[in-house]
C-alpha cells in the first residue's frame, strides 16, 4: 500500500461545464446564454448544462423534458459534438503531459497530474498557487477560451475536493495536515465511495457529516459494513486516500446500482428505479465521449442469489431511450416476484463511435411549423418559407441540433433546428462575430455534415 503523502502533491483539473462550454467557444451566438447538451428527443438526459442554464435549475442526468421545462425560452438544446470535445481535450492532456509523465485522465474532461513525478516544480504552498495559477492561464489559452477547476492536495480524493470547493475557474490548494479541518464539515457524501446507500446506512445511526464520521469507532464500522469497507471509513475521514495516480487507465463499463431499504417487487416501480439509473449511466457515458454496444441489468434477490442479464445491440449508441429500452427488456426477463434488494445497470462495449438512428424533427428552440421564424445576425426575426426541392432519396446526414455543417455557398454553421423536411443552419464560428440564420431543404445538395471547427487558426 502507497505511504500517505507528506506534501501536497496530487493535483486535480476538471474543465468547468465542458461540452457546453465548447458549444459557446464554436458558437458565439450562444455565449453568456443557457445552453444544454445531451440527448435532445423525448427521452434525452442532460449530459452538461452551462452555468447560465443551471441558474434555473437544469443540471447533468436530468431528463431533457425537466431541463426544458426549468429553462427559459431562447435556451439552447444541442446534441453532443463527442469530436469537438475529444479535440479540445487532447489538448488539456498534452498541456498536463508537460507538467508530469504521470497523468491519470479519468473521464474526456477530468484528469489528475501527480507534482512529484515533475521537474523543478517547487511543491510549497505558495509555489503550487502560483504553478495553478499559471496553467488555468494556459488552459484557457490553448483552448480558446475554456476555462479549469484546479485542486492540489496530498491525495486524489482531497484534490478532486479541492476543485470542486473553487468552482468555477477556481484554484483551491489544500495544505498537507489540514484535511480533517477541510473535511470535518463536509457531508460524508465528500468521500470517495459513499453513495446513497451508504449514506443512507450512515443516517440512521446519525451520522451525517465527516465530523460525525470521524467519531464513530473503527470497530463499529466494521460491524456495520464489514472489514474492508469499515476500515477504508476511517482511513478516507482522515483525508488519507492512498490511490495512486495512475497513467494507464482504460474504462471498459460504465454500471451504477442501487440497494434498497427494503425488497421491492412491484414492476413499475422496479422500472422508474431503472429509468433513473439509465439517466445516470447515459450522463457517464456522455462526459466519457464514448458509446457502447452492451448492456446489462444486475438483480440481486432477497435471498441474496444475484442475476444478471445481458443484451448487445449491432450498433454502438448512448441514447439513453436505446439503452433504456434495452434494460426494461432486459429486467422484464427476470422473476422479481419475491422481491430484490439491489438493481444495477451497465453498458460495456465500448467504442469512441457510434452508429445511430438519428431523430428528425427536434428543433433547438421551439417546434418547426408551416414556416421557420429565425433571429438574423441583428436579433431581427423574418419569417422564411424552405425552399422547394424535388424529392430525393434521403441521406444519411447529421441534422440533430448543434452539429457542424458547410454549405457550398455560405460557408460552415451549424445546425440551429430541424424538421418537416427542413434544416436551419447558422453561420458562424469560434473566430467570427455571430452569424445569419438561413433555412434549406434537408436534401440540399449544397448542405453537408462537416468536422468541428478549429478555434485555433488565424
Amino acid at each position: 500500500m502507497p505511504a500517505v503523502r507528506r506534501e501536497s502533491s496530487v493535483l486535480h483539473v476538471d474543465l468547468d461545464a465542458f461540452f457546453a462550454a465548447v458549444e459557446q467557444r464554436d458558437k458565439p451566438s450562444l455565449r453568456g446564454k443557457p445552453v444544454v447538451v445531451g440527448g435532445v428527443g423525448h427521452r434525452g438526459v442532460v449530459s452538461t448544462a452551462s452555468y447560465e442554464a443551471r441558474q434555473y435549475g437544469a443540471r447533468s442526468a436530468m431528463p431533457t423534458a425537466e431541463a426544458r421545462r426549468r429553462c427559459p425560452a431562447g435556451t439552447a438544446f444541442l446534441g453532443g459534438r463527442f469530436e469537438a470535445y475529444r479535440i479540445s481535450s487532447a489538448v488539456v492532456m498534452d498541456l498536463l503531459r508537460e507538467v508530469s509523465p504521470v497523468v491519470e485522465q479519468v473521464s474526456v474532461d477530468e484528469a489528475y497530474v501527480d507534482l512529484s513525478a515533475g521537474e523543478t516544480l517547487d511543491l510549497s504552498p505558495d509555489g503550487l498557487r502560483e504553478f495553478g495559477t499559471a496553467l488555468m492561464e494556459q488552459v484557457r489559452e490553448r483552448t480558446g477560451g475554456l476555462t479549469a477547476s484546479v485542486g492540489v492536495a496530498t491525495s486524489k480524493m482531497m484534490a478532486k475536493i479541492a476543485s470542486e470547493m473553487g468552482k468555477p475557474a477556481g484554484l483551491t490548494v489544500i495544505e498537507a495536515g489540514t484535511e480533517q479541518e477541510v473535511l470535518a464539515p463536509m457531508s460524508v457524501r465528500a468521500i470517495a465511495g459513499v453513495g446513497p446507500a451508504t449514506a443512507g446506512r450512515l443516517h440512521a445511526f446519525g451520522v451525517e457529516t465527516v465530523a460525525d464520521l470521524a467519531r464513530v469507532s473503527e470497530g463499529d464500522l466494521v460491524a456495520i459494513f464489514g472489514q474492508a469497507q469499515g476500515s477504508s471509513l476511517v482511513r478516507l475521514a482522515r483525508g488519507e486516500d492512498e490511490r495512486p495516480v495512475e497513467t494507464h487507465r482504460e474504462t471498459k463499463s460504465i454500471s451504477v446500482e442501487e440497494t434498497f431499504e427494503t425488497d421491492i417487487a412491484d414492476p413499475a416501480v422496479l422500472e422508474r428505479e431503472l429509468d433513473l439509473m439509465v439517466a445516470r449511466v447515459a450522463s457517464r457515458v456522455g462526459r466519457a465521449a464514448v458509446f457502447a454496444r452492451t448492456t446489462t441489468v444486475k438483480v440481486r434477490q432477497h435471498d441474496f442469489s444475484q442475476q444478471t442479464r445481458s443484451g448487445t445491440l449491432p450498433y454502438a449508441t448512448g441514447d439513453p431511450a436505446v439503452i433504456g429500452r434495452q434494460a426494461r427488456r432486459l429486467l422484464g426477463a427476470i422473476d422479481v416476484s419475491a422481491g430484490i434488494r439491489l438493481l444495477g445497470v451497465g453498458v460495456s462495449g465500448l467504442t469512441s463511435h457510434a452508429q445511430e438512428e438519428l431523430e428528425l424533427g427536434e428543433g433547438l428552440f421551439a417546434s418547426v411549423g408551416p414556416e421557420i421564424e429565425v433571429p438574423d445576425s441583428t436579433g431581427e426575426v423574418r419569417a422564411e418559407a424552405a425552399p422547394r426541392h424535388t424529392p430525393q432519396a434521403p441521406r444519411v446526414t447529421d441534422w440533430r441540433p448543434g452539429a457542424d455543417v458547410r454549405h457550398g455557398e455560405y460557408g460552415a454553421g451549424w445546425v440551429w433546428g430541424s424538421g418537416l423536411g427542413r434544416v436551419t443552419v447558422r453561420f458562424e464560428g469560434p473566430l467570427t462575430a455571430p452569424g445569419p440564420v438561413r433555412t434549406f431543404a434537408a436534401d440540399d445538395p449544397a448542405l453537408a455534415a462537416a468536422e468541428p471547427p478549429d478555434w485555433r487558426e488565424a
